[in-house]
């Protein structure tokens, strides 16, 4: 049984929507950040990093969004959700890379700035330059990383939960997604998909 710990409105749902994708049979653990439950010496023990998500599987816990959506894959190869050619799988790692790399630490400067600064004024200034750099990156997306309605075209891939997740934070960053037709179309088709719908009706969005 697969065990995953996630917070809402988090990138868990990404996995959640990966293994709904799959026909995973999981549990879900939810981890309370308005009680700072992740820093609980019980979550530390499972994942020391105090983040999510952590999926616990028989051999194991795995962190790390891009470890975990590739175990999912590797474990259902039926669902045919990596590319067989590498280099269509590079591809679709290249985004997801970049969404862990650029996208997600944009967006996290918004509420994180203690993560790189000491100084609350700093944290004000983070806060300032979300909505320039997120929007950058929607533009890149929008640009560059959308080969099709998906990431890879017509295909569905495991680049597209994660791009989908990041895609709900963009108007709390106060970014417009309409202002970019082709990521906005991404989005909606996204919500259509019943692995996102159960994620949204158990609470991971």
């Amino acid at each position: 049984m697969l065990t995953l710990h996630y917070a809402p409105g988090t990138i868990a749902a990404a996995v959640a929507i990966t293994l709904n994708e799959v026909g995973a049979d999981y549990d879900s653990l939810r981890i309370n950040f308005s009680e700072k439950e992740q820093r609980s010496a019980a979550y530390l023990a499972i994942n020391p990093k105090g983040r999510v998500p952590a999926l616990g599987t028989p051999q194991g816990v795995l962190t790390e969004t891009s470890a975990i959506l590739d175990y999912v894959a590797a474990t259902h190869p039926q669902a045919g959700i990596v590319p067989a050619d590498p280099f269509r799988a590079a591809q679709m790692r290249s985004v997801m890379t970049y969404l862990a790399s650029t996208m997600h630490v944009n967006h996290a400067h918004g509420m994180r700035g203690a993560r790189w600064a000491d100084e609350e004024s700093s944290w004000s200034d983070m806060r300032a330059k979300v909505s320039q750099t997120m929007s950058e990156s929607a533009q890149y997306i929008e640009t560059y990383a959308l080969q099709g309605r998906y990431v890879l075209g017509d295909t569905f891939s495991l680049a597209d939960p994660y791009l989908f997740m990041v895609s709900t934070w963009l108007a709390g960053d106060g970014v417009d997604i309409g202002r970019y037709p082709r990521f906005a179309a991404f989005q909606k088709l996204m919500w259509q998909r019943p692995s996102v719908r159960v994620a949204l009706s158990d609470g991971y969005l």
